[in-house]
């Protein structure tokens, strides 16, 4: 079945998962987390469905959103500053009667007005803690196929605790027909693992989100997944390529790191389905002659005139002299001062650590220094 994917609405939650990674979002949403030397989050699911056909984006947001507004702009960069359809921020208390939301239904019910008034006959929903490049085509395809009330984007593979403790996990026939549905469970093992990334039709959507209201319901998983599983027709899609789960800073770090390993790197960067971002004309990276740098990610304007080895550094990063950077993440503007040693740590913007330092932490729990911190 060849779907026309421009009859389908996209929605972003930018803070759905802000509680996850706390010390990363107390200056921001989720959407907004730097990511790879030069992404956000949110460039992530935003050009997937760029990329996929999908013309019409809204983004709904709650607090801290300064940052996301500055980096989407005018949304020239995804190709989605258009007179119909285009990018579409949607903050809290879009309609008289909605207020600040505590879960995705009352997120939804506040963008509602900007729903009903889409030309589209399908939703994706999806949130901003998933890295990957997806194509949606073939879950809209199944979708529509299937019959379905509600198709779910999942994963089945093994999973530690601190994964699965964040997450839904979905029980399935051999059918792909959703069974049982557990909220984040404290258990470890094989699992089928929702991707926190959904299709349903607008009008099921509409119907779905109203009745919700009416009973006081504010939990997608729990109210709609979970308590009516055995009453919707819910689908998995199982999805078998490279991704990445952000619900922790050690997470954070290891998604990170991952972009290190090229074939991981080359699954998440395809060709012909680009990842964009904001374009910042910086200044190509200056590398001093004593300088050495290994299985590293550099951004641009970047001044290295120290050691970095298994790092991945944002914009603007300076090494000083002597210094060694190893097993880090450095975002933007960070100063590393002569002769310094760090080793798995991660800064946030503007971060200065002073000369003669050593700051070392576990591979496991890697030490994060807040924005615009001096050591």
């Amino acid at each position: 079945m060849d779907v026309n994917m421009g009859n389908v609405l996209g929605l972003i939650f930018a803070n759905m998962h802000d509680m996850t990674v706390g010390d990363l979002t107390k200056n921001r949403t989720m959407g907004s987390i730097m990511f790879g030397g030069r992404y956000r989050l949110i460039d992530f699911p935003l050009s997937n469905m760029v990329n996929s056909g999908i013309t019409e984006v809204g983004v709904i947001t709650k607090s801290n959103y300064q940052s996301l507004l500055d980096h989407l702009g005018s949304a020239r960069e995804w190709d989605l500053a258009r007179k119909k359809g285009g990018l579409y921020i949607l903050p809290p208390f879009g309609n008289v009667e909605s207020k600040l939301y505590r879960g995705r239904i009352e997120a939804l019910y506040g963008a509602i007005s900007f729903i009903k008034n889409s030309m589209s006959s399908y939703v994706v929903l999806s949130d901003c803690d998933i890295i990957t490049n997806m194509d949606f085509k073939p879950i809209i395809e199944q979708h529509v196929e299937s019959g379905a009330d509600i198709t779910v984007v999942a994963h089945t593979g093994p999973y530690s605790s601190e994964d699965i403790k964040q997450s839904t996990i979905l029980n399935a026939d051999n059918t792909g027909t959703v069974r049982s549905v557990i909220i984040q469970p404290d258990i470890s093992g094989t699992c089928t693992m929702s991707l926190n990334i959904f299709v349903m039709s607008k009008q099921f959507l509409i119907d779905m989100v109203a009745d919700a209201i009416a009973r006081g319901n504010v939990s997608f998983e729990t109210d709609i997944l979970q308590a009516k599983c055995d009453q919707l027709n819910i689908k998995v899609y199982e999805y078998d390529r490279y991704f990445s789960k952000i619900s922790s800073v050690s997470s954070y770090f290891k998604a990170n790191q991952d972009l290190l390993d090229h074939e991981k790197a080359s699954q998440l960067y395809l060709p012909k389905r680009s990842i964009y971002t904001k374009v910042s004309d910086n200044a190509p990276v200056k590398y001093d002659l004593d300088s050495k740098v290994t299985n590293s990610l550099i951004a641009d304007g970047c001044i290295i005139e120290g050691e970095v080895e298994n790092s991945v550094l944002f914009r603007g990063v300076k090494v000083g002299k002597g210094a060694k950077v190893k097993n880090c993440v450095l975002m933007q503007g960070t100063v590393v001062g002569m002769n310094s040693e760090i080793n798995y740590l991660i800064t946030d913007k503007n971060v200065n650590i002073g000369d003669n330092h050593i700051l070392t932490s576990a591979p496991t729990y890697p030490m994060y220094i807040g924005k615009g911190a001096s050591v």
